[in-house]
């Protein structure tokens, strides 16, 4: 019996993620997105919140969003109810918030969990590559062209900072 399990575990243990293009998300309007749709370009994925302290990290990230887009960055806002109940909302509520008060017009995904036993699996892949759990709202995954993490970036870490662009440019070379 023990020899059958190894056998069966063996595939599933090799099976594992070498890049974000191979994860399905859906987005903030229900639609089903393969992250392959970013191929070649820079990616940088936040969780994000609607009643955070750091919430208003979205009007940067939306400055940001503007000023590289054009260059092949993708900024990616993933809302996530794991902290605090800061995202309660639905999918609607969230991307009204949104786009009202930030003008975001970056992707937004559906909301996720990025912790826990049902943490999705992206971010199972970001975490176990880039440090560890998820530790609140507004961390900042930023994946290279290759569609592989290359930098992770805490929430006090603004859209501004001088680090985060210099990581943005670098990754967009």
């Amino acid at each position: 019996m023990f020899r059958i399990l190894t056998v069966l575990a063996l595939p599933l243990a090799m099976f594992a993620a070498n890049n974000i293009y191979e994860f399905n998300m859906n987005s903030i309007d229900g639609r089903p997105v393969s992250l392959s749709e970013y191929k070649g370009k820079a990616v940088l994925l936040v969780n994000v919140a609607s009643r955070c302290g750091y919430t208003p990290q979205y009007a940067g990230l939306e400055k940001l969003y503007q000023k590289y887009k054009d260059q092949g960055l993708v900024i990616v806002g993933v809302p996530a109810n794991n902290f605090g109940g800061q995202e309660p909302g639905s999918n609607a509520e969230i991307k009204t918030f949104c786009s009202r008060t930030y003008g975001v017009t970056f992707p937004m995904m559906a909301k996720v969990s990025v912790k826990g036993a049902d943490q999705d699996p992206l971010y199972q892949y970001l975490t176990s590559a880039m440090g560890g759990d998820v530790k609140w709202n507004f961390t900042k995954f930023l994946v290279g062209k290759d569609g592989k993490p290359v930098a992770r970036f805490e929430p006090k870490v603004t859209p501004d900072d001088p680090e985060l662009a210099a990581a943005i440019e670098k990754a967009l070379r």
